[in-house]
C-alpha cells in the first residue's frame, strides 16, 4: 500500500497532466478534509481515504482480507468497519459480490463512505453509522453469507488511555466487548455461514468458547508471528455456523525473515512477490 503524493510542476507554463486526469486530480481533492489523505491499495486501482490523526489500517486488516475464503456470490457485512478498509479490500479482490460495513464513530463511517464513492462502487457497498449492540433493528435475522470483524483487542481498562478517542475506541472494548461482536455475528449469519476475526492470541481460548457458546464452530485458524523466533501476536480465525467439530490449523505467518525483509508469505499477500 503506498500514499498518493501531490506533485508540484517546477514548470506551470507546461502541462504535464492530461485534462482528463487533472479533473479526476482536483475532484478527489474536493472530497478530502482536513489533515485526509488518499492512499493507494494497489488492487484493481483501488484507493482508500484515511486520516493518520484518527487511526489507519494496519497489516492486521490486510492479513484478514487475505484469509478470508468466500464464494463470489457472498453478501459479506463487517462489523467495527472504521476506514472501510475490510470491505473495499474484498471487493478489489472479488471476494463476495455485496458489501456492508457498520461503523459506530459518525466521523469515521462518513469518511469510509467516502473511500465507498471515490472508487465508484455505491451501487454494492454501503457504510453504516450505528451500534453493533443494537444489531437486530437495523438488519434481518440470517441476512448474510459472512461477517467480519476486526475488533479492539484490549479489554476496557488495559493500557494507557489513548488521548485521541478514535484511536482509544478502535483498540479497546469500549463501545463493544468480544461478546457483541461474536453474538452480533451469530445473528446476522446464515446457517453454515461464515465469521472471520483477526484479534489477538492471548485471547484464544476465551475467543473459542465464545465462538462454540453462539454457535459458530471455529473451521480455520492462522496464527502470526513477527519472526520465526518471538510468540505469535495475531490470530485468524474462521468459524462457520452450525457446522461440525473438525478445525484445521494452517501454517504460520512469519512477517520478518532474519534479514529483517518481510518474508515470502507477506510479499505474497501484498501481491509484490514479483516486483
Amino acid at each position: 500500500m503506498k500514499l498518493l503524493k501531490l506533485w508540484r510542476n517546477p514548470n506551470p507554463e507546461v502541462s504535464l497532466i492530461d485534462p482528463d486526469t487533472r479533473v479526476r486530480m482536483m475532484n478527489e481533492l474536493e472530497i478530502l478534509k482536513e489533515n485526509e489523505r488518499i492512499d493507494d491499495l494497489e488492487i484493481n486501482g483501488f484507493r482508500i481515504i484515511q486520516n493518520p490523526f484518527s487511526f489507519c489500517f494496519g497489516m492486521d486488516s490486510v492479513l484478514l482480507s487475505d484469509f478470508i475464503s468466500i464464494k463470489p456470490s457472498s453478501k459479506v457485512l463487517d462489523l467495527g468497519t472504521g476506514t472501510g478498509i475490510i470491505p473495499l479490500l474484498l471487493a478489489a479482490k472479488g471476494k463476495g459480490k455485496d458489501w456492508t460495513g457498520l461503523e459506530i464513530q459518525p466521523d469515521m463511517a462518513e469518511m469510509a463512505g467516502r473511500s465507498v464513492e471515490l472508487n465508484g462502487i455505491q451501487d454494492t457497498c454501503r457504510i453504516i453509522q450505528g451500534d453493533l449492540r443494537n444489531i437486530r433493528e437495523m438488519f434481518q435475522q440470517g441476512s448474510f453469507d459472512a461477517v467480519t470483524s476486526n475488533p479492539p483487542y484490549m479489554k476496557e481498562g488495559s493500557g494507557l488511555r489513548n488521548p485521541e478517542d478514535s484511536k482509544y475506541i478502535a483498540r479497546h472494548e469500549v463501545t463493544a466487548t468480544l461478546e457483541d461482536v461474536v453474538s452480533a455475528a451469530a445473528y446476522l449469519l446464515k446457517t453454515r455461514g461464515s465469521f472471520n476475526m483477526v484479534h489477538r492470541p492471548s485471547r484464544l481460548a476465551e475467543i473459542i468458547e465464545m465462538l462454540c457458546r453462539y454457535n459458530l464452530e471455529p473451521k480455520r485458524m492462522r496464527l502470526v508471528q513477527p519472526t520465526a523466533e518471538k510468540p505469535a501476536n495475531m490470530v485468524l480465525i474462521e468459524a462457520v455456523k452450525e457446522a461440525g467439530q473438525e478445525m484445521k490449523v494452517l501454517p504460520t505467518i512469519i512477517v520478518y525473515g532474519e534479514d529483517g525483509e518481510y518474508t515470502r508469505d507477506i510479499l505474497e499477500i501484498y501481491g509484490k512477490l514479483n516486483q
